[in-house]
């Protein structure tokens, strides 16, 4: 299996991505997922992944240099998903957020990925990243670019409402908030209950996020 490389530079003599090779990409990608969640990330080929997309290993390799950098593509895709998701329960017709914490957060645990063929994904790249340094390198700095993400996200809500004060610079706060989402869907992993979970995440987070000592503006 390869080992994820840093990608190079842009390079403004490169050739333009064509449309079709944007629409290999994302057959290939939709094909992995699949596989990965059918057969685990340890067990997955790329001869699998070309089969289940109906491309060769050319056309595989014009676009991955292996199983690794596939699958962070993948985690950035869903990285994505998980921001236009916390931008959209946090937005408002005029930009105010007037809802109280909870309600809020109500919001973001209802329309929160809870994906749980995603989750076995992720899971199991993450045991295989714990084993090898460089890659878990490499998915240190994504699930960085996402607690970013989620810290943006807080320094929105706390112009509006008062955070506690454990919780009051964002970067930490997000680190906490996405620790609770590891850790809710780690069980939804074991129990498969969806709606338990989102219960569980919204529950966890208003506690988190919400002490004697926070009072609204």
């Amino acid at each position: 299996m390869a080992t994820l490389v840093p990608a190079p530079p842009p390079d403004a003599h490169a050739p333009r991505v064509t449309r079709r090779r944007i629409q290999t990409r994302a057959r290939l990608l939709d094909a992995a997922f699949d596989v990965f969640a059918a057969v685990g990330f340890g067990q997955a080929s790329i001869e699998g992944i070309c089969e289940a997309a109906g491309y060769t290993r050319g056309a595989f390799y014009s676009n991955f240099t292996g199983l690794d950098e596939l699958f962070f593509a993948l985690y950035d895709v869903r990285a994505e998903l998980i921001t236009r998701q916390l931008a959209d329960a946090l937005a408002t017709a005029d930009g105010i957020l007037d809802q109280s914490l909870p309600d809020l957060l109500g919001r973001v645990t209802d329309a929160l990925l809870l994906d749980r063929d995603w989750l076995l994904v992720k899971t199991e790249f993450l045991l295989h990243a714990a084993r090898r340094p460089a890659v878990a390198q490499a998915l240190a700095a994504h699930r960085a670019t996402l607690r970013a993400t989620v810290a943006q996200r807080l320094r929105e809500v706390s112009v509006h409402h008062d955070l506690p004060p454990l919780l009051a610079d964002p970067d930490t706060a997000a680190h906490a908030v996405v620790a609770v989402y590891d850790g809710v869907t780690a069980q939804l992993l074991l129990d498969g209950d969806t709606a338990a979970a989102r219960t569980a995440l919204h529950r966890l987070l208003t506690t988190l996020l919400t002490t004697e000592e926070s009072h609204g503006r």
